[in-house]
């Protein structure tokens, strides 16, 4: 009776031991194991008939901005789009007025930029277009999100902004 219940107890840990070591000798190893780094994937070729479209260029380089003029009249009517736009993509950070001390701007280093300051009124409507798109803690979001029909108002928004409260 010893040896049956002896047997019962070391044949199924002794079993398990075997089958753990050849698994662990003779199972998969990780460098046979298929991974995916998507930097190093082959792109599988096109569909017949496709044709790839690249994204127009939005934001014009520093040199072309200086350049740039703001097609739109300072209308009134465009200026209160400007400030729908404002409300939508700058007042968090700049705040209502334009000073820089909007809720979330104000844990930012350095602080959004005062829309009142000499420096940003002293821009050209495509300096201050480039700006807004990709300056200081704008990257790259705001050149993807502020879209190009919203852009031209908003310049005149924040022209505007500089004018009322020098």
């Amino acid at each position: 009776m010893k040896k049956l219940i002896i047997t019962i107890l070391l044949i199924p840990p002794l079993a398990l031991a075997v089958l753990y070591l050849v698994v662990l000798y003779e199972g998969p190893r990780m460098v046979e194991q298929p991974h995916v780094r998507t930097f190093q994937a082959v792109l599988p070729p096109l569909p017949p008939g496709v044709v790839p479209v690249q994204a127009a260029v939005s934001v014009p380089s520093a040199q072309a901005a200086a350049g740039l003029v703001n097609p739109l009249p300072a209308d009134p009517a465009i200026v209160a789009q400007g400030s729908v736009y404002y409300q939508y993509y700058c007042i968090f950070c700049h705040g209502e007025h334009g000073a820089g001390n909007g809720p979330v701007g104000q844990s930012y280093v350095p602080r959004p930029a005062d829309l009142h300051s000499a420096r940003v009124r002293g821009f050209t409507d495509g300096q201050l277009l480039r700006e807004m798109l990709t300056g200081v803690g704008h990257e790259p979001v705001l050149e993807r999100v502020v879209k190009p029909r919203h852009r031209w108002p908003l310049v005149l928004y924040v022209r505007a902004l500089g004018v009322a409260h020098p």
